[in-house]
């Protein structure tokens, strides 16, 4: 392949190739990055259009396992559904470059990204959006802006651009931003959770240890949000990055673009009589019909005018007067924002809509919360694992599966919406807003260990579902008595512009997010963000315009979280169905009492808690896992005991020529596992079980029966044995 561009980035390098390949295709972009090589086409139908009010681009990322010398995983040994990755990814070049297009423009467009070779330490993300961005750039589409992307890491304190994998592993930070030179265009960004620790005086060891115990102290993880200010000087130097990168682009890309074809962009006008008869006559009928909160009611309020002008105008087309509607309705929802700070419903600018919060609403799971906000409400049901209940993946760029202990999984039926639709598989907009919730509540929950599923039905929606599945998740959370470093809510904030005048709206109801000009999601502590997602409708922010968004949000968030909080204090938690954890330490060298000869002492504190215990040997931890608390309490309180000296552990020594009874535990080819008393075990060869040749141990012995046996060597912590004379 013979590379037209070579183009030095912040931390990499690019190569692209145009015109020696996809042919066919509108336009083409061959891009290398280290040992990558993506494939970016773009393809318009020129013969058709959509007859509807929207831009009909799709966009396929699709990853090739032949590009890491893979098979695809599974039993079907060819590409079929894409992962979870590659649609999300999808996801995030459609909403980079949607903005792009201009309005009007009405005939399918089709992109497809293949990942053909890969690197281990490529951020396929970033170079998906940057090879579709220079297939567009060069295609005969008369788009003549590029749209780039960077990722932002924060290392040891120090900001990172375009951080390796393996770099954004130890990375507190992953910010992806989309934009062009002037402007940023779409914002993905968590913070990640941190391993750092301080030591904190709680009182008492834990909540099922009796407070007469005494007070400990323990390791508490430190809060991973970003505070505001500290987040706007990252995404000034990221808008820096933009604007030199695709500088770059465009004067390199320019020699190879295609001639634009002349392609008519469908602009439908309005028709100004109905649109000035429908504010003549019934300005009072639709402010009513805007009052109306749920998206059913609105949208029946808005029928029953239109009928209404139609018996008044028998001549007129009706799907012409739904748009003159529509746009009178568009104008007096934003003129009121803008003109009389009062929204739709009533509310102020900043004013969040009621919260009501119910937990443990499901008796049989182990943990539920019933989280309502104005018109949206979301059920978040958590279920509680083992390492044995996570999920298993495996990425393009993994040298092997990986392991997702926390889930977030959101559902969004039509019933939510008052539409009739049938429940099928996840789509796009599932995925993405299941990924945002994760990404908030992630960093801050102290997991011990376990695997943790959160599920989010959507019941009822009228504006931002994922930030309540953000606030009900974390409920959700406290209601299963999980740990977490701070409270976590979640806020979708809007915006209407009009020139130099603009209006930021918190808590947007769909109206709202319709008829709005920014789509900002915002969720984290009331200290700073864990994530943050926004959609630009203009073309553009600027950072005076976004920090007043963001600092609104954390109004939003305190508020929120304050009623959160109150309801916390009156959880009552599932205790026949929740299982219950205990993580504490000790010190190491009472590691050996605990498990006992052979694991006798560990094995019986199993079998009467009913519980499962994990140790580290080397840090002195201790994880106990049961059914009950009441198991959890009396084998902490057994271990504890084991420490201080309080609960007798049988010590048995034995030296060589010791004769004592033992059991048959197991037989095997070449000897049987005797157990001694005081749970030791020790094996006895097939060759001193008799004075004469056996050929089965089987012929002599079996499991359960009792000999004499001799102590005739030791061989580290393993007993050789015979048979007594």
């Amino acid at each position: 392949m013979k590379y037209n561009i070579e183009l030095q980035l912040k931390n990499k390098q690019e190569s692209y190739a145009f015109g020696q390949v996809a042919a066919q295709a509108n336009g083409a972009a061959w891009l290398k990055c280290g040992d990558t090589v993506i494939l970016a086409t773009v393809v318009i139908d020129e013969t058709d259009f959509v007859d509807e009010d929207f831009l009909p681009l799709t966009v396929q990322y699709i990853e090739k396992s032949y590009a890491a010398g893979k098979f695809p995983g599974g039993f079907i040994k060819r590409e079929t559904k894409p992962s979870d990755f590659e649609t999300l990814t999808s996801r995030i070049v459609d909403r980079s470059l949607r903005p792009l297009f201009p309005k009007g423009f009405a005939n399918p467009v089709q992109i497809t990204i293949m990942v053909l070779s890969v690197d281990d330490e490529a951020d396929l993300q970033v170079l998906a959006l940057n090879a579709a961005s220079a297939a567009l750039y060069v295609s005969d589409i008369d788009i003549f802006n590029s749209v780039s992307a960077v990722r932002i890491g924060k290392i040891d304190g120090e900001i990172v651009v375009n951080p390796s994998l393996s770099q954004l592993e130890k990375s507190t930070l992953d910010l992806y931003l989309a934009g062009s030179k002037e402007d940023m265009l779409m914002i993905e960004m968590q913070t990640l959770g941190s391993d750092e620790m301080e030591i904190v005086d709680i009182g008492m060891v834990d909540p099922l240890i009796d407070p007469g115990m005494g007070t400990s102290s323990i390791p508490v993880r430190l809060s991973n949000a970003m505070n505001e200010d500290e987040l706007i000087e990252v995404l000034a130097l990221a808008q820096v990055e933009l604007a030199k990168a695709n500088s770059a682009y465009e004067s390199s890309f320019k020699p190879f673009a295609s001639a634009p074809f002349d392609l008519q962009c469908k602009i439908s006008e309005t028709d100004v009589d109905m649109i000035e008869y429908v504010r003549a006559n019934h300005t009072d009928d639709l402010k009513r019909g805007i009052n109306q909160m749920a998206k059913t009611e609105r949208s029946t309020a808005l029928r029953t005018i239109r009928k209404n002008i139609m018996k008044e105008k028998p001549e007129w087309d009706e799907h012409e007067l739904k748009k003159a509607i529509e746009a009178v309705k568009r104008s007096m929802v934003r003129t009121q924002i803008l003109d009389e700070k009062v929204r739709a419903d009533g509310r102020g600018l900043r004013e969040v809509r009621p919260i009501h919060i119910e937990t443990n609403v499901l008796p049989s799971a182990h943990a539920s919360a019933l989280f309502t906000r104005g018109q949206t409400q979301a059920l978040v049901v958590l279920t509680l694992g083992g390492a044995k209940d996570a999920q298993m993946f495996e990425n393009l760029t993994d040298r092997g599966t990986q392991n997702e202990a926390f889930m977030v999984h959101y559902n969004f039926p039509g019933f939510s919406v008052g539409e009739p639709s049938p429940i099928g598989a996840p789509r796009r907009r599932e995925l993405g807003h299941g990924n945002l919730a994760k990404r908030a509540l992630e960093g801050a929950c102290v997991r011990n260990g376990q695997t943790i599923r959160l599920v989010s039905e959507i019941l009822e929606s009228n504006g931002s579902s994922s930030m309540a599945t953000v606030c009900g998740g974390y409920m959700a959370l406290r209601a299963g008595d999980i740990e977490m470093a701070d409270p976590i809510a979640g806020v979708a904030m809007g915006m209407v512009s009009e020139g130099e005048r603009h209006a930021i709206l918190t808590d947007i109801m769909g109206l709202e997010d319709h008829d709005g000009d920014l789509d900002f999601k915002v969720a984290g502590s009331k200290e700073g963000i864990t994530a943050m997602q926004m959609d630009i409708k203009l073309g553009g922010i600027h950072l005076d315009v976004l920090k007043e968004a963001l600092y609104q949000a954390k109004e939003a968030r305190a508020h929120i979280i304050d009623i959160m909080m109150n309801s916390e204090e009156n959880i009552e938690l599932n205790e026949g169905t929740l299982p219950s954890t205990d993580l504490f330490h000790i010190d190491p060298s009472f590691i050996g009492d605990i498990i006992g000869q052979a694991g006798k002492t560990i094995r019986e504190i199993i079998e009467r808690f009913d519980v499962t215990i994990d140790i580290d040997k080397k840090k002195g931890s201790v994880k106990l896992t049961g059914k009950n608390r009441e198991g959890l309490r009396g084998a902490r309180d057994h271990i504890e005991g084991i420490i201080s000296g309080s609960t007798p552990v049988e010590k048995v020594e034995y030296k060589v020529g010791d004769v004592v009874k033992g059991k048959v535990k197991k037989i095997v080819d070449f000897g049987a596992f005797i157990e001694l008393p005081g749970g030791v075990d020790g094996l006895i060869h097939i060759s001193k079980l008799s004075d004469s040749h056996i050929s089965k141990v089987s012929d002599v012995l079996k499991e359960g029966d009792e000999l004499m046996v001799e102590i005739v060597e030791f061989k580290g912590n393993k007993i050789g044995l015979g048979r007594a004379k």
